[in-house]
């Protein structure tokens, strides 16, 4: 019996992923950065991988003290050092808020 279910749940992921084989996938390309200790909620979601309520939770950290390293932010709860490094790249303590999410489409599907 329990390999009648495993064939039908993989049997039903590779017709589900035989329905959107044609479609490119969009990958989203970010550019800019993010201030920590002044970048809004809305702005700190807009980062990969960080929803709004880790965005929150940043927001919530800062205002008890400010970031004085973009290291800290392993200190917010959800944060660990993976996805700290991540994030790295996209982090700053000076300066304004840049950061822009842009959809750009994924690689050509094989036409082969």
């Amino acid at each position: 019996m329990r390999h009648w279910v495993w064939l039908g749940v993989v049997g039903l992921g590779l017709l589900g992923g035989a329905v959107h084989a044609g479609e490119p996938r969009a990958r989203v390309r970010y550019t800019g950065q993010v201030n920590l200790n002044e970048a809004t909620a809305a702005q700190l979601d807009l980062l990969p991988s960080v929803g709004q309520k880790a965005a929150e939770r940043i927001v919530a950290w800062r205002q008890k003290r400010p970031f004085k390293r973009v290291d800290e932010l392993v200190r917010v709860k959800g944060f660990g050092r993976k996805r700290m490094l991540r994030l790295k790249p996209y982090l700053t303590l000076q300066g304004e808020t840049t950061l822009q999410a842009e959809r750009v489409p994924g690689p050509a599907a094989d036409k082969g």
